[in-house]
């Protein structure tokens, strides 16, 4: 084993260690005291539910992180990588066809080995607390749509990829950016149209007095849409979200069933309220150029490396294939991933705060967008003591009690 796989292993088991002690730590956390906050919406029995389910998704989280961390190591010191190379090189294709092939073995197997821990998810800890209502035949249906869906888009990407840093050369990881910009903009307009009613059933939001309130207040704000849709989200969960699709006058609100049965008209229009407040304070448009821009940087790190002998002998090649290159590089940005994702974190829990703001000092109903997070906190047995690390580390959201404690001291004039 030479000293680049060495420093490579070091790298996957250093994330894995950290990411495990976040979730370990997370479940220490944990308090038996119900804050003063949710009295009257969590009662005994639900509250210590939700504690079992945070330690339920834990120890399943921590087992398959476990699992293919394992996995990982056992194929890249087998050499895995290069037994993989030579069954696509049999085929005799050309270098795109075949790094095609290659990708797609790989990411079959994984796709493969996640199987058993995505049906115990759903139909052993999701049933177990009563949140599944996905049968066998929604399981399979829509895993085989993620895995086509997944494969088209990821073909096209990857081929792309392949094809202009083996023609191209110069300025490869420029085209291979704008391209990969270029197409995730439009994947985001016809994703509404196309991809998502794959999945779920969307309905204009039938008139009455939410669909009122909601239009109202986006007239009131200037905010252009498509149109109100509710989503059968019920289909598979008891869980409720709300979210926002498309860009411009093509944006969509969408609200799952189980939200609109749950909640009253102040509290779902608050919701809108803050999602809306993300477009109005440009957060979109800043994650938009941020992960765009991250897309840059690392296109142009992978053009440095990408004929580069130590990255394909750390992985065991005994051929220097572009495309096998795309795959080990992956491998490289876990690291990275790792010190980036607390700064994205950081910044998207800022976002909400001031979305929260927004929400707040537009529609002037504090209350009832503190007892809808109460509700989606209690509907969804979220956890109300995260760990500081966790938080640090994943949290998109800040946690729900100081997000309530933040819009408490709001100052409506």
């Amino acid at each position: 084993m030479n000293i680049y796989t060495l420093i490579m292993l070091f790298f996957i088991i250093a994330v894995y260690l950290v990411e495990t002690a976040a979730n370990l730590l997370n479940v220490k956390n944990i308090s038996n005291n119900i804050p003063p906050e949710f009295d009257g919406y969590f009662d005994r029995e639900k509250y210590s539910k939700a504690q079992e389910y945070l330690k339920a998704n834990t120890k399943l989280s921590v087992i398959s992180s476990t699992f293919f961390l394992t996995a990982q190591i056992i194929f890249i010191v087998l050499k895995g990588f290069n037994y993989v190379n030579t069954i696509a090189v049999s085929f005799s294709f050309g270098t795109i066809l075949t790094g095609l092939v290659f990708a797609g073995i790989v990411f079959s197997a994984f796709e493969i080995l996640k199987i058993p821990f995505s049906v115990y998810s759903v139909f052993i800890i999701e049933e177990n607390f009563g949140f599944n209502k996905m049968n066998v035949k929604t399981f399979i249906s829509d895993l085989l749509k993620s895995w086509i869906i997944t494969a088209i888009i990821g073909a096209v990407i990857f081929a792309a990829i392949l094809w202009l840093f083996a023609n191209v050369y110069r300025y490869a990881w420029l085209y291979a950016f704008a391209a990969i910009v270029i197409f995730e903009l439009f994947i985001t307009f016809i994703a509404p149209v196309t991809i998502m009613p794959l999945f779920n059933k969307y309905t204009s939001l039938e008139d009455g007095e939410l669909k009122n309130s909601i239009e109202e207040y986006a007239k009131k704000e200037n905010f252009k849409m498509k149109g109100l849709f509710k989503m059968d989200g019920s289909k598979r969960s008891t869980k409720s979200n709300a979210f926002f699709t498309g860009f411009g006058k093509f944006r969509r609100i969408v609200l799952f069933d189980t939200l609109i049965q749950k909640h009253t008209v102040d509290g779902l229009t608050s919701i809108l309220a803050h999602e809306m407040g993300h477009f109005k304070l440009g957060h979109i448009v800043k994650h938009i150029i941020f992960s765009s821009a991250l897309s840059g940087i690392m296109l142009f790190i992978f053009s440095l490396l990408i004929d580069k002998a130590w990255l394909y002998d750390a992985f065991f090649m005994r051929t220097q294939d572009i495309y096998a290159g795309i795959i080990f590089f992956s491998f490289l940005y876990a690291p990275v991933s790792l010190i980036i994702s607390p700064i994205l974190s950081y910044f998207s829990r800022k976002h909400e705060y001031e979305a929260d703001l927004y929400s707040i000092t537009t529609y002037r109903k504090p209350q009832a967008m503190i007892n809808a997070l109460k509700k989606l906190s209690v509907d969804n047995m979220s956890n109300l003591y995260p760990h500081k690390f966790k938080v640090f580390l994943e949290y998109s959201h800040p946690p729900v009690l100081e997000r309530i404690k933040a819009i408490n001291r709001i100052k409506l004039g």
